[in-house]
């Protein structure tokens, strides 16, 4: 019996990190952690791709047109959606979320999720580097562990 397990590992893969720029005080936090996460795990600066989308909205149409491009290795989604009074957050949290699964299912790439889907600032604050972690960061650490996972079951690595 095989088993196989990827590792952080992004030496010699290319990532791009998509943020949203909407609630920017906390998807900046996200993206810094991601971007963080890629180059401490082994990817080098030159080899990540940081691209700002105007909100949660537009993340699968950004993460579908970089999948195309076949550049990268996986990509790492970092947005935040904050509850209000009417039901706008259900909409786009929801077809974000979609959108993203979706982009990742038919361009066969991985998809670090780090969309954060919250009730308040607060609970996106401690999401975004405080008592809860980065989650930009978690989502980096998924995209480089599913692309090396990808390798090694394409047969480009040992398992």
């Amino acid at each position: 019996m095989a088993e196989f397990n990827g590792v952080p590992n992004g030496e010699g893969r290319r990532y791009a990190v998509l943020a949203s720029r909407f609630n920017n005080t906390i998807t900046s936090k996200l993206a810094d952690g991601a971007m963080e996460a890629l180059v401490k795990h082994g990817a080098a600066s030159e080899d990540v791709d940081l691209v700002w989308v105007p909100g949660a909205w537009e993340l699968p149409f950004a993460a579908r047109r970089l999948a195309q491009t076949e550049r990268y290795n996986a990509i790492v989604v970092v947005g935040a959606v904050i509850r209000g009074d009417t039901p706008h957050f259900d909409f786009v949290a929801g077809e974000a979320s979609r959108g993203l699964a979706d982009a990742s299912r038919d361009h066969e790439i991985p998809i670090g999720f780090g969309l954060l889907t919250t009730d308040n600032m607060a609970q996106a604050e401690a999401r975004a580097g405080g008592e809860f972690g980065n989650k930009g960061w978690d989502a980096a650490i998924a995209a480089l562990e599913m692309s090396d996972l990808f390798e090694r079951l394409d047969g480009s690595d040992e398992g």
